[in-house]
């Protein structure tokens, strides 16, 4: 009869102290066997899905995200204000404007969508 292949865990200092510390006297491979075949050991649950909403929401704020420009644009006018070459005239004021507005539409969804009030 073969036996399986060994377990491996890769503990810090603290944590193996700590563990040593819980098992006591006990070898540590018989300690942690009893802690995790305990009957009241607690079990794995499955991660719940989210809404549907939360999806289509998340979905949506994704694919805009993918439609614009807004970290290229913001870091091509921190460039030029570093630079002291930022010339803001009403286009610009008024890209400013759509982008600002986009990016708080963004981080609202973004609450909604995970269950935050913003």
């Amino acid at each position: 009869m073969s036996r399986p292949a060994p377990f491996s865990l890769r503990l810090t200092d603290d944590e193996r102290q700590r563990l040593e510390m819980q098992a006591g006297g006990m070898p540590l491979a018989s300690y942690i066997k009893s802690v995790v075949f305990a009957e009241d050991a607690s079990r794995h649950r499955a991660r719940r899905k989210p809404p549907v909403a939360e999806q289509q929401l998340l979905a949506e704020v994704l694919a805009r995200l993918g439609q614009t420009r807004h970290a290229n644009n913001l870091n091509q006018i921190a460039k030029h204000l570093n630079q002291g070459t930022l010339v803001v005239d009403p286009e610009l004021e008024e890209d400013l404007n759509r982008a600002l507005a986009e990016i708080a539409w963004m981080r609202v969804t973004l609450m909604q969508a995970l269950g935050k009030s913003s």
